[in-house]
């Protein structure tokens, strides 16, 4: 018969075993923000929130942990589901700034309770809370203000093409770091800026150097799509 102590003890164990499980270490992370222009010019079109037609602006994807191998842990922690009541004061910055797109028109929590559940669970070690985890976000896209980067080195979002390296460059001229620039293709199969990668360290406030990029490659021209 065993001992108390002896099943107290493998109890304490699995309970430390199951924190490591869902505090999972990370490399750094993927800062990512989307064009929705280019996420609704494609066959699948997209649908506004229920808020209304979304900005002319990048909106935020996701801020993902990742490994220097490429590889990421995700859903870290089925026991910290997303509880809206825990960032009610980001639910106004969050419709601006990380709007949903997919169909049909949602109010935004979908998406966030995605984000939260396989990606943000995943970084608790270091943001410790929810709302630790969506205001990092929202800080980092108020420092990477892409459109502008854009923009002022005569990057416009009116439908015409420009080079992938002149697009890097003024991202980077803008913000310091390297970005990882991914297309996908519209309607007509014409290859269009999607997303941008930036990389970030693991307190989740500063950029930094991409240890690695995202597999996948855009053509050296590609669309810059209006919305």
């Amino acid at each position: 018969m065993k001992s108390k102590g002896s099943i107290l003890m493998k109890l304490v164990i699995l309970q430390y075993l199951a924190v490591l499980c869902f505090s999972q270490d990370f490399d750094f992370f993927y800062f990512v923000q989307q064009w929705p222009g280019s996420y609704c010019d494609t066959q699948r079109s997209c649908c506004y929130p229920t808020t209304g037609k979304p900005s002319a602006d990048f909106g935020i994807h996701g801020l993902w942990p990742n490994y220097k191998d490429g590889s990421y842990p995700s859903n870290c922690d089925p026991n910290n589901p997303f509880q809206p009541s825990q960032i009610s004061d980001l639910i106004s910055s969050l419709r601006r700034n990380w709007p949903t797109l997919a169909c049909p028109s949602g109010n935004g929590i979908q998406f966030w309770t995605h984000e939260w559940e396989k990606h943000g669970t995943c970084s608790e070690s270091i943001l410790r809370s929810q709302h630790d985890y969506f205001e990092s976000a929202l800080n980092l896209k108020q420092r990477a203000n892409l459109l502008q980067a854009l923009t002022s080195a005569g990057i416009q979002p009116d439908g015409g093409s420009y080079s992938l390296s002149s697009i890097n460059s003024a991202i980077k001229g803008a913000i310091g770091y390297t970005p990882f620039i991914q297309c996908n293709v519209d309607s007509t199969s014409n290859s269009q800026l999607y997303q941008v990668y930036l990389c970030v360290n693991t307190n989740g406030s500063d950029f930094i150097e991409c240890p690695v990029f995202p597999s996948g490659r855009c053509a050296s021209e590609i669309e810059f799509p209006s919305f």
